[in-house]
């Protein structure tokens, strides 16, 4: 089983994932030597304190408060984590301008598109105490960035 398996099964809470699309990478090949070549990108998972740095230093935003702001918006993460759907697409530029502008003004906007540029996500193990879906199996959390500069979150319970 490889790692991006394994933390897709919920089976490395103390690893991170992160997804680059070719976009985000800017043509920097340097990341796609340590990941997994996915349509679209390169999906990296490492230790939790590595991958945020390596986060940090390849979107030039923190993960925590990248996550927090994703949190306020719910969207569609491809469960594999390689991109998903921004909930603005199919709106106007502008409307999906303005609510970008709210998430995540840092954002180089390309509106008209709503392509993911990056996924910081991590796992969670079971945890019949909390309750809710976590108490049915383990969770998976994801956070988004889309091109348009809005930043979404999604989460799912592992499929076993």
């Amino acid at each position: 089983m490889t790692k991006r398996e394994e933390f897709l099964a919920g089976e490395r809470p103390d690893d991170v994932a992160l997804y680059l699309s070719d976009a985000a990478l800017s043509g920097s090949d340097k990341l796609a030597e340590y990941g997994e070549r996915v349509p679209g990108g390169v999906l990296l998972v490492l230790d939790g304190t590595r991958g945020r740095s390596v986060f940090t230093k390849a979107t030039g935003m923190d993960a925590m408060p990248f996550a927090q702001r994703a949190m306020r918006q719910e969207g569609e993460v491809d469960h594999g984590l390689a991109g998903g759907t921004c909930p603005h697409a199919g709106e106007t530029v502008e409307a999906a301008d303005e609510s970008a502008a709210e998430t995540d003004t840092a954002a180089e906007t390309d509106a008209e598109t709503h392509e993911v540029r990056f996924v910081f996500a991590f796992a969670e193990a079971q945890n019949e105490a909390v309750g809710d879906i976590y108490a049915e199996g383990n969770v998976v959390h994801a956070y988004a960035h889309c091109s348009c500069g809005a930043a979404f979150s999604d989460r799912w319970v592992v499929e076993n």
